[in-house]
């Protein structure tokens, strides 16, 4: 299962860091960091002036779809993305299945004043201080690659760390996790992690099922207006789009056009 394979790699390069940069190391480097973690929750939550609210995706390649973006730009991408109004941009730094590298944070987070998500398979609390380090304002929490008390225990330490994070789950069980975890923002991603089928009316099914009062994010398949404005009148406050975008050759001008009332 990729999932699987995935995490195992994850947790193979965490044991060559940890060697490299110890986390005390990481601890003590935040005194010359210029970036301070922003509160994301404000330029996640719809409202009627700007209910669609789009965290655009710098993403050159999934194991899906193999290399999406050939002119792969990560500092570029995200300027386009700023242009066009997102409100949060996710950068991937999972290396090896989708070709990332946490050193765009920095890069992004240095010339571009759109808040960021570190977007990787977080198992480890070495992994929260490195975003945190590296510029990131928000991370992302997989429900399906932890259980009940590593999520609520990631979960926390991101929060004493001054950061918040997207828990993304992929059905009731995970939603379940994200609840007990005690999440504020949920993500529901329609591609399942293991057969990479998409399920479009996920969100649809679960956004009910969601206490009052949480940030929803739908996640993956969106690439029409008409789909956004539908899981928007369920109760989605945000859209995390990525593939899209990278098969655009304009894309602040798609930005703008998928946001437009």
């Amino acid at each position: 299962m990729i999932l699987d394979e995935i995490i195992a790699k994850t947790k193979e390069d965490l044991k060559k860091r940890k060697k490299e940069y110890t986390m005390d190391w990481l601890g003590r480097s935040l005194a010359f960091n210029p970036f301070m973690p922003r509160d994301i929750k404000p330029y996640l939550k719809a409202t009627p002036e700007n209910p669609y609210r789009i965290i655009a995706e710098v993403k050159k390649a999934s194991p899906s779809k193999g290399i999406i973006r050939e002119d792969f730009d990560p500092l570029f991408i995200a300027k386009e993305y700023e242009k066009g109004g997102a409100s949060a941009i996710s950068v991937l730094t999972e290396p090896h299945f989708f070709k990332g590298n946490i050193e765009y944070l920095t890069q992004i987070r240095r010339y571009v004043s759109t808040p960021l998500l570190r977007k990787d398979f977080i198992v480890d609390e070495y992994q929260l201080l490195e975003a945190l380090v590296y510029g990131a304002d928000f991370v992302l929490l997989i429900a399906k690659a932890l259980s009940k008390k590593e999520l609520k225990a990631l979960l926390e330490y991101t929060w004493r760390l001054g950061m918040d994070a997207l828990v993304e789950i992929h059905d009731k069980e995970d939603l379940i996790k994200a609840i007990f975890a005690g999440a504020n923002i949920i993500g529901i991603n329609h591609r399942n992690l293991e057969t990479f089928e998409m399920d479009m009316d996920l969100s649809e099914k679960l956004i009910p099922l969601i206490p009052n009062g949480k940030i929803i994010v739908a996640e993956s398949g969106l690439n029409d207006k008409e789909m956004i404005m539908r899981l928007s009148k369920v109760g989605a406050d945000a859209f995390l789009i990525g593939e899209h975008f990278m098969r655009k050759e304009n894309i602040a001008q798609e930005l703008l056009e998928l946001t437009k009332l």
